[in-house]
């Protein structure tokens, strides 16, 4: 019993002296009533400090509201009776209780709905998460049937001596690559938040960006490799490989025959930029704002094309955002656009100080 009380009377010591000072101001209240209310208005100011630092249950503030409101209505109802205090000072009391019930009642509510703020949070958070692993379940879970399927096609393909049965086994071939292709942007969008999913190291920019050229100069004869920096990135060259690949894509796909593709890079501060261009049919300054959501298309000229995922640019965006890096925008419809990629230099800040910051301008 003795160590109960020991560990009570140290986990309360804060309330055991409040008390003991509310005492002290209650019989300052009986010895000197010429103080008038300067110890009752010390005794609820401190109880109003005391709510903000203890935030007691309803109940518990209740009864010492109702408990202070007794003792110093008591004293002061006595001074009123003997003459020593107007009838006025007694109004007072009822008064202070209300405004401190009030300022309970209004710190209840915030706290409820702050409460059901992080619960909201919370669950959109769980949300994000389930929706992230049934991405990455459901990607890992095509791939294999996606390969099983696309090699018996390719076979059919190959070996069919009909041509009607050969084209047929083509179109299947094709849309199951571009199956294929979605679910691994699927599987790469869902790992994007990981702490693997980055390998970065030092990426020398002229090879990089050359090596970017030779693998699509023989898709489009548009496409043309502008100046290069000597200069090195501190990247994952195979996950920026992905973010080029992607708006070269985007930029082929949006780009007439008789049109130019261009690509280049530069130094800016610590930053080296990765620049795409294309004198495509653009993108209206009211479709700029979203074409970094998933599953977004803007579809001016689609008409030309099977279509896309819309996942192309989120990938783009993703990629950079683990960088550290920003993406840049300038577009005109009719006259083309630029993306522009900010990769940290080499010679920059570490990759854990860099700031995250995406920009969405339309020129």
């Amino acid at each position: 019993m003795r160590d109960r009380i020991i560990r009570w009377t140290r986990a309360s010591w804060v309330d055991i002296a409040w008390v003991a000072f509310i005492l002290l101001n209650l019989l300052a209240m009986r010895l000197f009533a010429e103080w008038q209310t300067v110890p009752f208005l010390v005794i609820w100011i401190s109880l109003a400090a005391l709510y903000g630092f203890r935030l007691w249950r309803l109940g518990s503030a209740l009864v010492t509201a109702a408990t202070l409101t007794l003792a110093t209505g008591g004293l002061i109802g006595w001074q009123v009776l003997r003459g020593e205090q107007d009838v006025d000072y007694l109004a007072e009391v009822p008064l202070i209780a209300m405004m401190f019930v009030i300022m309970v009642w209004h710190s209840r509510r915030r706290i409820a709905a702050m409460e059901e703020m992080r619960r909201v949070a919370d669950d959109n958070l769980r949300l994000l998460e389930q929706q992230r692993q049934f991405l990455q379940n459901a990607s890992h879970e095509l791939r294999t049937p996606l390969t099983i399927a696309l090699g018996h096609a390719e076979l059919i393909e190959r070996a069919a001596t009909d041509r009607a049965i050969a084209k047929d086994a083509r179109v299947a071939v094709t849309e199951m690559l571009r199956m294929r292709r979605l679910t691994d942007r699927m599987l790469l969008l869902a790992s994007a938040e990981s702490t693997e999913f980055l390998a970065v190291g030092p990426v020398d920019v002229q090879h990089f960006m050359r090596e970017v050229f030779d693998r699509w100069a023989h898709v489009s004869g548009a496409c043309s490799l502008g100046d290069l920096p000597d200069a090195t990135m501190h990247a994952d060259a195979d996950r920026l490989m992905l973010a080029i690949d992607a708006l070269i894509e985007n930029a082929i796909d949006h780009t007439p025959a008789d049109g130019t593709i261009g690509i280049s890079a530069r130094l800016s501060d610590d930053m080296v930029i990765l620049a795409v261009s294309d004198s495509g049919s653009g993108i209206a300054p009211s479709d700029i704002g979203r074409i970094f959501s998933r599953f977004s298309r803007v579809d001016n000229d689609r008409a030309r094309h099977p279509g896309g995922f819309g996942l192309g640019l989120p990938l783009v965006q993703a990629i950079v955002h683990a960088h550290g890096g920003a993406v840049n925008v300038r577009s005109t419809p009719g006259l083309g656009s630029v993306f522009e990629l900010s990769i940290p230099a080499t010679e920059s800040a570490p990759l854990e100080d860099q700031r995250v910051d995406l920009t969405v301008r339309s020129g």
